[in-house]
């Protein structure tokens, strides 16, 4: 991700709740990422991801089609750290979740700046 503070960080949201993805666009906004897409669904996660190369992907660990774990594993040595998001908390997920490529995880009920930029920092 760019530390330039003229340079907007772009990301993009994977998950397929319609008011979840506004509420996370908000909250990204508010940050000063440029939000350059949404998916409502892994395999529209993945052709996204690689078309807009964006510097950031939420991504939610239940999708429809296919699982946001494989998500992230497809999408490992890319441009774009991915942060996983869930309603349900990190120990539903086992050792699966320590296994993934991603940067973190981050329960959707404590997704915030301050958790998004703690989790970021270090990454950049």
């Amino acid at each position: 991700m760019c530390d330039d503070s003229y340079v907007s960080r772009t990301a993009l949201i994977v998950d397929d709740h319609a008011g979840f993805r506004a509420s996370a666009r908000i909250l990204l906004e508010d940050e000063g990422f440029d939000v350059v897409g949404e998916a409502a669904d892994g395999r529209s996660g993945i052709d996204l991801a690689r078309a807009l190369a964006p510097d950031l992907v939420l991504l939610d660990i239940a999708l429809p089609d296919v699982s946001g774990l494989d998500v992230a594993d497809t999408l490992a040595g890319g441009d774009s750290l991915v942060v996983l998001i869930s309603s349900r908390q990190p120990v539903d997920f086992g050792a699966r979740l320590r296994e993934t490529e991603a940067a973190g995880f981050i329960s959707k009920d404590d997704l915030s700046a301050e958790t998004l930029e703690e989790l970021l920092r270090g990454r950049t």
